[in-house]
């Protein structure tokens, strides 16, 4: 029951995620720098705060053992921002990523590439290769075959649709420029589970094994908004849009759908540590647990492209190699308990 209900928090964790994008559509009369930074203030700083001390509170800890916690191990805490610093790289191609491709296609590049290296080169970087068990390894390329068949999927589409068509399903498509910006974004991205390994000992004795990684998580996130506000400020002066803050009339509305894609961003990594804290006797899925969540995000990224229409006018020997794509994912996320039992 266990191993169901950890595997449950960390989907319903990737489907906040994957919807995460949806309130940013309707936000009014803001350039994307000027949204882009103000989400993340709730995505990358409060939300992941408020964990944190949730984190600290559950064993009689307050902010000030907060601060203790991460001084204490100062060459970890570093560590695990300077990769939250190089994450936050990713995470500006990412949206990028989804501009040229869409919302189903750029998630799925993106996050296919970031599942994969990151799932590896975490254990990797912290000398913990020994956890890359056969069936870890399996699983991961598993992912990524079912990630590129999506890709295919997407190939498919980008050559049978008309300009005109690619263009009303996403306003910015470039097939070309867009695989290019999810590959780097993948690649930077997959920082994160880098910077979770080395913050894994981040926390207060006697905190509840679903609370652990929260600190770490804050710290990674914190490194990547320093990354996103440094862009978006130096894309403020050059798109001359400080502006955009002083519309006092957009603010209520804006503000709202900021925190709400902030915090559905967040609850990927908040399900992620609840769900990885029901599956502390299943050590194969602990080292495959990032993979886990970037393919449950893939596969409920591509459920919100077909809501959003980005595959409609596709033939149906597409949507068959999308379907399958999503089939093997789903499948994925199984297969190295299945291998291990």
């Amino acid at each position: 029951m266990e191993l169901v209900i950890g595997l449950l928090i960390i989907a319903i964790g990737a489907f906040c995620q994957s919807s995460s994008y949806v309130p940013i559509n309707k936000i009014k009369d803001w350039s994307w720098e000027s949204y882009w930074i103000i989400q993340g203030i709730f995505a990358w700083l409060l939300f992941p705060l408020i964990g944190s001390l949730l984190s600290v509170s559950g064993t009689g800890g307050s902010f000030g053992d907060l601060l203790s916690l991460i001084n204490s191990d100062p060459k970890a805490a570093w560590l695990t921002i300077l990769f939250g610093v190089l994450w936050g790289v990713g995470g500006l191609t990412f949206g990028l990523s989804m501009r040229y491709l869409g919302v189903a296609l750029g998630q799925s590049i993106a996050l296919g590439t970031c599942s994969g290296l990151g799932a590896i080169l975490g254990p990797v970087f912290t000398g913990h290769a020994s956890d890359l068990t056969t069936a870890v390894i399996v699983g991961v390329v598993v992912t990524l075959i079912g990630i590129a068949i999506i890709g295919v999927a997407g190939a498919m589409k980008s050559a049978a649709l008309p300009e005109e068509e690619k263009k009303k399903a996403v306003k910015d498509f470039n097939f070309g420029k867009g695989i290019f910006v999810a590959l780097l974004a993948g690649f930077m991205s997959a920082c994160f589970n880098i910077g979770l390994s080395f913050g894994k000992d981040l926390f207060l004795p006697g905190t509840k094994p679903i609370f652990q990684t929260l600190p770490a998580t804050m710290l990674v996130t914190f490194g990547g908004f320093l990354t996103n506000a440094a862009y978006c400020f130096f894309q403020n002066s050059k798109n001359k849009t400080w502006g955009d803050y002083k519309k006092g009339n957009l603010w209520a509305n804006n503000l709202v759908f900021c925190c709400l894609a902030g915090l559905l961003w967040y609850s990927q990594f908040f399900g992620l540590s609840l769900g990885k804290g029901f599956l502390t006797n299943y050590p194969v899925l602990i080292t495959f647990s990032w993979c886990i969540l970037m393919a449950l995000n893939v596969t409920f990224s591509n459920v919100w492209g077909i809501i959003l229409k980005e595959w409609k006018g596709v033939s149906k020997k597409t949507i068959a190699v999308l379907v399958i794509g999503l089939i093997v994912l789903v499948f994925s996320t199984f297969l190295p308990q299945l291998m291990a039992n």
